[in-house]
């Protein structure tokens, strides 16, 4: 059910063109190789995750758009397991780092040890300095790490000794978070928060597909993912850097851009068809970072399905891993059992489709 009244028509959703507008960014070649790696990622998963298709999607679509990932998830649905899977199927640096409260900056990105032999301080990196980097309960570490870890992410570089470091390329940042438990937890700044291009929202696998992950476990003999015994048919990073330079080629029309920004606009009380009582449930709505983040997912979505253009269905796909992380609600919303999906899907309803 719809939070606010939707007063306005609105239009159907069009039918994507039987043929891709001529943009001469892409050739042909580069969108059936794009899907040929895609559909090379998803053969991946298949042998380590059963179901969970939108978070397998919302990773390989993330990686492509160069952007990081949150995943939120009770205890036990393979949050650890879905981002080592991504990980290690592109033969890049891939590190864990375990988050606990006790965890210092130094710890993850590195520190200045000094040498006795030379006598000078030798940089030595911390595990942050990777291709993949899976931070594991990220809202166990303290305040100061997060920052430190912020500063990677914004920056795609890190700071040691007053040395600045670059981070290999390509980096990406995949965090999971327990919702269900506050002690010995920080919340994550608002800063941060955005920093991340989506947030995932893990959901209990279905009867059938719960079998269906027991009849997996027994065929391997083991409840651990031997990545060895794996299909070893991987990415190079030459694969990942021509998806994402690829993705960044899509074509994107004006409507398409109007689109995005009424969507983002319309969290902030504005847009071109404002909700009625937003800001007695909004008390701060997705910043621009959320318009960028949809254009980018809606790029690297389309060239994954094989189109050198993007249409509302690539925009409307990710809409709430976009911006669930990216609007607060007020503490009436949270008290009435309102969430920001809800918020959301009213937001989508209202804005109407190019």
């Amino acid at each position: 059910m719809p939070l606010f009244p939707i007063h306005q028509s609105v239009p159907q959703q069009p039918t994507p063109p039987a043929t891709p507008p001529t943009t001469g960014l892409l050739a042909k070649d580069d969108v059936t190789r794009a899907r040929q790696l895609a559909d090379l990622l998803r053969a991946r998963f298949a042998q380590t995750l059963v179901g969970q298709d939108n978070l397998r999607e919302s990773l390989i679509v993330t990686l492509v758009a160069g952007g990081h990932i949150l995943i939120e998830s009770v205890p036990g649905l393979a949050k650890t397991t879905a981002a080592q899977t991504l990980a290690t199927a592109v033969s890049g640096t891939f590190k864990r780092v375990q988050c606990t409260p006790d965890l210092m900056p130094s710890d993850l990105v590195g520190t200045q040890v000094f040498d006795f032999a030379s006598q000078r301080f030798a940089t030595q990196i911390g595990p942050i300095h990777a291709n993949f980097v899976l931070l594991d309960e990220i809202n166990r570490s303290n305040a100061k790490t997060q920052s430190a870890m912020l500063e990677a992410m914004a920056e795609g570089a890190t700071t040691i000794g007053g040395e600045r470091i670059e981070l290999p390329k390509p980096f990406m940042v995949i965090a999971t978070q327990n919702p269900i438990e506050e002690e010995g937890t920080f919340n994550l700044p608002e800063a941060q928060m955005d920093r991340f291009m989506m947030k995932a929202v893990m959901t209990y696998p279905s009867a059938d597909e719960e079998r269906r992950m027991l009849a997996l476990l027994t065929q391997r003999g083991s409840d651990v993912v031997d990545v060895n015994a794996l299909s070893h048919d991987v990415l190079s990073i030459a694969d990942v850097e021509f998806l994402r330079k690829s993705a960044r080629r899509v074509h994107v029309s004006d409507a398409i851009m109007r689109y995005a920004v009424d969507l983002a606009a319309t969290t902030r009380g504005a847009g071109s068809h404002p909700l009625q009582g937003l800001d007695s449930l909004v008390r701060l709505g997705a910043s621009p970072r959320a318009s960028i983040a949809l254009i980018r997912i809606g790029q690297a979505y389309a060239l994954l399905s094989g189109r050198d253009y993007v249409v509302p269905e690539d925009i409307k796909a990710f809409v709430h891993e976009v911006m669930r992380h990216r609007i607060m609600l007020t503490f009436e919303a949270l008290a009435d059992g309102v969430s920001t999906d809800q918020v959301i899907d009213s937001v989508v309803k209202a804005v109407p489709v190019p």
